[in-house]
């Protein structure tokens, strides 16, 4: 994102994934008024980690397009990720 502050709005196109916006706005929309700046600080990370992973994933395609080697520490994260979604499906996450 630019040097625009976060807004709700911003957060949930950030974030891509219809289901996953969904549940934001209802966190948000559901959330105390002494815990929704607490929400929203989570969420603006989340949405920022999903816009620096997107692009990371443009950058690793357009390497691969090149012919070119990733440039970085690129390791197969599989096995993070499949530990990381069963942790997050016991916490009763989608």
């Amino acid at each position: 994102m630019s040097d625009q502050p976060w807004t709700i709005e911003s957060i949930r196109d950030a974030l891509g994934n219809p289901a996953l916006a969904q549940r934001f706005l209802s966190e948000i929309n559901r959330a105390p008024a002494h815990k929704l700046l607490q929400v929203f600080a989570r969420w603006e990370r989340i949405a920022k980690d999903t816009i620096a992973a997107v692009q990371r994933g443009r950058d690793i395609a357009a390497a691969e397009a090149r012919g070119e080697r990733p440039t970085g520490d690129w390791g197969d994260a599989t096995d993070r990720v499949l530990a990381d979604a069963d942790r997050i499906r016991t916490r009763g996450a989608a």
